[in-house]
């Protein structure tokens, strides 16, 4: 198996591999708490401030931690970092805090981040770990982001409190409710696969293939017509 660069550690979160919209992980916090853009970005920062402190102290600690109880140690750690960012939320920003409720502290169960302690970060040096979580966890403030700012401005015409259309403008009340949340993140998908499906790789690579495929049929054409016609002795 190929050894990834730097690089790769880090954009492969954001893109190639994000969380929510090719892995489809974290998609409870993505789809209760998008319903704007403040919303989804205090959900963000705070996932990717857990995600980078537990992967940076699980790397440090990979030598210390046993293997039978690695998976009640990562959760140990993240609830850790859970419960400060939680408890910064709550200090800095109270009105957020009351909106987001009960969802900052399931990030000690996002999946995501333990998974990434699993795979990645026991496995990897701090300076790769943290990388990783860097890019896992840009990704998936991302992609929240994304999903918050189209439900804010369709569902109450505005954007990070800024009303866009004016008071005749008439919101799509659905669009932020939890119906808004499956509707967003759907056409979110059904776009992302499309322009993969575009792409001039994909589009070349189709072309080859039907190419291929034509070149086969004529080759068992040819080999075909290029029987010799039976005899009527050899047909009887």
């Amino acid at each position: 198996m190929r050894e990834t660069t730097q690089q790769e550690d880090f954009l492969r979160g954001i893109w190639r591999e994000n969380p929510v919209l090719i892995q489809m992980l974290g998609l409870c916090p993505a789809l209760a708490v998008t319903n704007n853009v403040e919303n989804s970005l205090a959900m963000g920062l705070a996932t990717l401030f857990v995600l980078c402190g537990s992967s940076l102290l699980v790397s440090l600690c990979q030598r210390f931690i046993p293997g039978e109880i690695r998976i009640s140690a990562y959760i140990l750690i993240i609830a850790t970092f859970v419960t400060v960012a939680d408890l910064s939320l709550q200090a800095l920003v109270p009105d957020i805090h009351k909106a987001l409720g009960a969802f900052i502290a399931l990030i000690v169960v996002n999946c995501m981040i333990l998974g990434r302690q699993e795979a990645f970060a026991s496995k990897r040096p701090v300076g790769r770990a943290l990388l990783d979580a860097l890019g896992t966890g840009a990704g998936f403030s991302i992609a929240l982001v994304m999903l918050g700012a189209v439900r804010e401005v369709l569902g109450s015409g505005s954007f990070l409190g800024v009303s866009l259309f004016g008071p005749s403008y008439e919101p799509w009340i659905v669009m932020i409710l939890p119906p808004g949340g499956f509707l967003t993140l759907g056409v979110l998908l059904l776009g992302l696969a499309w322009w993969q499906e575009r792409r001039p790789d994909r589009i070349e690579a189709s072309q080859r293939r039907q190419a291929g495929s034509q070149e086969a049929i004529a080759v068992a054409g040819i080999a075909t017509s290029g029987r010799p016609t039976p005899t009527r002795g050899e047909a009887g």
